[in-house]
């Protein structure tokens, strides 16, 4: 008789199990068809990774430049891994005026005696300044390629939207380049 209400109790709780784990397993499963939205807007509220607003920022209108103000823009970067990457902007700053498309350079050398696939992960500050600023052409869209010891300069371009609020007169475009594994590289 103990071994029927064990087995019972015992089959019960694996009943149990099994409809927790179900219940996680569609869960999982939900969150992760719910993931491709959170992208979009998560895309949508920084402006990073944004095609809409790529396409926004390529689309210059002629009449912003009429209500342009001057804005200066810092570059910074910075190496993660040290003895792998050089990598620094050209200048460390520039006026720029609002609606007009305007490009940086940076300068970036592989210092591995080997070749290497680079990654440049941009940053923004204030973080409030995503919103107004649009790169129409960047290298950190794709991982860069050099061969031993090459050394290149690489181009952004970009737009800062008219509008800017008055108040925010200076944005900081940071990069930090990072090594990336060559089998992310070939794809």
């Amino acid at each position: 008789m103990s071994d029927d209400r064990s087995s019972e109790s015992q089959r019960k709780a694996n009943v149990k199990l099994t409809l927790q784990l179900t219940v996680f397993a569609l869960g999982s499963l939900a969150f992760g068809f719910a993931l491709v939205p959170l992208y979009d807007v998560i895309c949508d509220v920084t402006g990073y990774g944004s095609r809409k607003t790529l396409l926004e920022a390529a689309s210059i209108d002629a009449n912003a430049a009429s209500v342009s103000r001057e804005v200066v823009v810092e570059f910074m970067a910075t190496n993660p891994t040290v003895g792998e990457w050089e990598f620094r902007p050209v200048v460390g700053s520039v006026k720029v005026l609002t609606g007009q498309l305007a490009e940086a350079k940076f300068m970036a050398k592989n210092m591995l005696a080997k070749d290497a696939t680079g990654q440049a992960i941009p940053s923004i500050a204030p973080q409030h300044a995503t919103r107004y600023f649009r790169k129409t052409e960047c290298f950190c869209f794709t991982p860069q390629h050099f061969k031993a010891g090459e050394e290149r300069e690489l181009t952004v371009r970009f737009v800062v939207d008219s509008q800017l609020p008055a108040g925010m007169d200076r944005i900081t475009l940071g990069y930090s380049m990072y090594g990336v594994a060559q089998q992310v590289a070939s794809r």
